[in-house]
């Protein structure tokens, strides 16, 4: 590459305009009319009295809400939320105390760590900001709520400024917005919250060192970041799993930051003064942003989840049967707001009625289809490939037991490594391991590996070091984390990375066939001499029968015939493949006959099976998949066929250009997008009616 001259005093220099910035309104509302419902009061530096959302409310709010989310069939969050209850609280009774102006003119406020957004969500409504009551919290990660499973401004734009999710993608977006007020003339303060294990990522390294180099060039704004150090995440402690991160977070003075350390993080009047002193340092010298190193307690305010190696990351109480005791614990010593109270009882004797209900119904009989997550399938196969003296070697990124690899770690535990929280480094450092030797598989969701990944993705094929990467958690599967974790492109991100096969998998079986292959292959080719080839397995999240056709040869690079028909073609991927074969089901009792074909091999595509069978039902086909239409499945299967000189008439069923949303169930998100049986059903019909 060449040096850029373009700067040299020989170019001529254009005579500069004033800018014009765009008018946008903001969305975000106001300060809050009225005090806490339930407050505890702060002293401010002038001793004058502070009224703070109770941070114990918090708490108890979020187990309440939660409870009604994981009853309807979603994951939530308990940990995250319980630690960052003082802080949140502090902030907020900072930023809201502000009466000359709204606090959004005078604060950004961004929350990096999406895992406490419903913390969040229980201050504001104890606040009664945006005019939020205790009973909007009911609808907590539902599809009808725009109380989302992570703070998303396009579906709540009146309380999220920058929405959030994937760890640390918060933290360059705030450094953009200090530096768009610096430039603009705003009197604006940036606070931005950020959790340790957000920290491993790379974004986050590169905004920690961005933030106060350019913050002494005058190019910043004042910049208050809070770093919640609780050496804890997803699946445990972090100095246990991974490595310390203590060395990180003393480095922040040497790129620049003045540090303020807090051990007692969990203590409000102690944390209110920190972020008070913080914010008036930061105000007096903007080319110095100030860092709050704050010591905090993941799953504070209960015993059992203080404790765990994970700090009680998702939320254990599964429905109301001891949410009482929970309220006792939280507010020890106090007493419980009688609200919360009647809920908690509330809550508490739905359960009771339901076990009663429970015991008083007949015995379901008759047989049930065997289910498994996919996930199952893929360690299954490294299992066998490792039992065989291959050289399998797992590198993650904290989220293994969501994807299947814990099975595989435990069954090797010589033969893994995590890396933290960081999906780019895991599979750069899978690139290390392939050209060393081994036969790395890296894991994490879908969406982190495809958006965090993909450039060291590229590089495996560029390096000749292949690696298999295990992406779980696709499309609408991940329903109540919401839009930020439900990768809904990800065909389309990497199908077009050369020497990558992608598969989708769509039951344990398959699954643990194709892995097994893949490892068999990529071993093959590389003794021969050869590149070989990474493969990418995406997985859903949920369970699925552990095969769709009994005693199924899972040939390598080949579509999977599961039924025939003679009049349309129904082909899918993944986690839909369930609905084709209802759909044919329900097609056939209108007698239409469908055939059905499990296409697993996306940038692949077997043409010979499917242009078979789409010439044998006179061109019709109707594709099915989890995914974005554009350059997804269907998109790449109609290229193949448009290749092929195959004539057909196609109706493609997926995602058409939206974001994704939190809801309880998949399920929800399928039908509300017309991708489940009725919109498969519906789409045959109008090709063959």
């Amino acid at each position: 590459m060449g040096a850029d001259s373009s700067n040299e005093k020989t170019q001529p220099s254009i005579e500069s305009t004033p800018l014009s910035l765009l008018t946008i309104p903001t969305r975000l509302a106001g300060n809050p009319a009225s005090p806490p419902r339930c407050s505890v009061d702060v002293h401010n530096a002038n001793g004058e009295k502070v009224a703070c959302g109770n941070p114990n409310v918090t708490r108890g709010l979020v187990a309440l809400m939660n409870i009604h989310a994981v009853e309807g069939g979603a994951a939530c969050h308990w940990g995250g939320p319980a630690a960052f209850a003082e802080v949140n609280s502090a902030i907020h009774g900072l930023m809201f105390r502000e009466s000359d102006r709204p606090w959004h003119e005078i604060y950004n406020f961004i929350n990096d760590a999406g895992h406490a957004e419903n913390g969040l969500y229980a201050l504001r409504a104890n606040l009664a900001f945006d005019g939020m009551t205790f009973e909007d919290l009911r609808g907590f990660r539902s599809i009808d709520s725009k109380l989302t499973g992570h703070g998303e401004s396009h579906l709540n734009p009146e309380g999220v400024l920058l929405s959030n999710g994937p760890l640390s993608s918060s933290a360059g977006q705030a450094q953009g917005l200090a530096m768009a007020d610096r430039k603009t003339g705003n009197d604006r303060v940036t606070l931005l919250v950020i959790s340790d294990g957000a920290s491993m990522e790379g974004e986050a390294k590169e905004a920690f060192a961005a933030i106060p180099g350019l913050a002494e060039k005058s190019k910043v704004n004042p910049f208050v970041m809070v770093v919640s150090d609780n050496n804890t995440k997803l699946s445990g402690r972090i100095t246990d799993d991974a490595f310390n991160m203590a060395p990180t977070f003393e480095s922040l003075s040497v790129l620049g930051w003045n540090v303020i350390k807090v051990e007692k993080g969990n203590d409000l009047q102690t944390v209110y003064t920190a972020v008070e002193s913080a914010v008036q340092q930061a105000r007096e010298n903007p080319n110095k942003p100030v860092a709050i190193w704050l010591k905090t307690v993941k799953g504070y305010g209960i015993k059992a989840t203080a404790d765990s190696a994970s700090g009680g990351h998702g939320f254990p109480l599964k429905n109301g049967e001891k949410i009482l005791d929970w309220m006792q614990e939280i507010f020890s010593g106090d007493e419980t707001p009688d609200e919360i109270q009647k809920w908690a009882e509330e809550l508490h004797q739905n359960w009771k009625s339901a076990q009663s209900a429970a015991s008083a119904a007949s015995p379901t009989t008759g047989p049930s289809v065997k289910k498994t997550k996919i996930q199952a399938g893929l360690a299954n196969g490294a299992i066998r490939a490792a039992k065989e003296g291959l050289p399998v070697y797992s590198i993650s990124s904290d989220v293994q037991g969501s994807t299947g690899m814990k099975a595989f770690q435990n069954a090797f535990p010589d033969q893994f490594v995590e890396v933290g929280v960081a999906e780019a480094n895991m599979v750069s450092a899978g690139v290390g391991f392939s050209k060393g030797g081994y036969i790395p598989i890296v894991d994490t969701f879908g969406q982190f590996g495809v958006t965090k990944g993909n450039l060291p993705l590229t590089m495996a094929a560029l390096s000749q070091a292949p690696v298999i990467a295990v992406f779980s958690h696709v499309g609408f599967q991940d329903a109540a984390d919401g839009a930020s974790h439900q990768a809904t492109t990800y065909l389309a991100a990497v199908s077009a990375i050369p020497e990558t096969e992608v598969i989708v998998c769509s039951c344990a079986n398959e699954a643990d066939s194709l892995m097994y292959q893949s490892i068999k292959r990529q071993a093959e080719a590389r003794s021969a001499g050869k590149n070989g080839e990474s493969t990418i397995f995406f997985v859903g999240r949920e369970n699925y029968p552990i095969f769709w056709k009994k005693e199924a040869d899972y040939e390598w690079g080949k579509a999977q015939l599961l039924r025939e028909g003679s009049d349309v073609v129904l082909v899918a991927s993944g986690p839909v493949v369930g609905f084709a074969l209802e759909a044919a089901d329900q097609l056939n009792k209108e007698g239409i006959q469908a055939t059905v074909i499990n296409q697993a091999f996306i940038n692949r595509v077997d043409i010979d099976t499917i242009g078979k069978a789409v010439a044998a039902c006179s061109g019709k086909i109707v594709t099915v998949e989890d995914h974005q239409i554009v350059c997804g499945m269907g998109s790449q299967l109609a290229h193949s066929l448009g290749q092929a000189g195959i004539a057909y008439s196609m109706k493609s069923l997926g995602i058409h250009g939206k974001f994704g949303q939190s809801a309880y169930l998949a399920s929800q998100l399928y039908a509300k997008h017309g991708m489940d049986t009725t919109g498969i059903v519906k789409a045959a019909k109008e090709l063959t009616c």
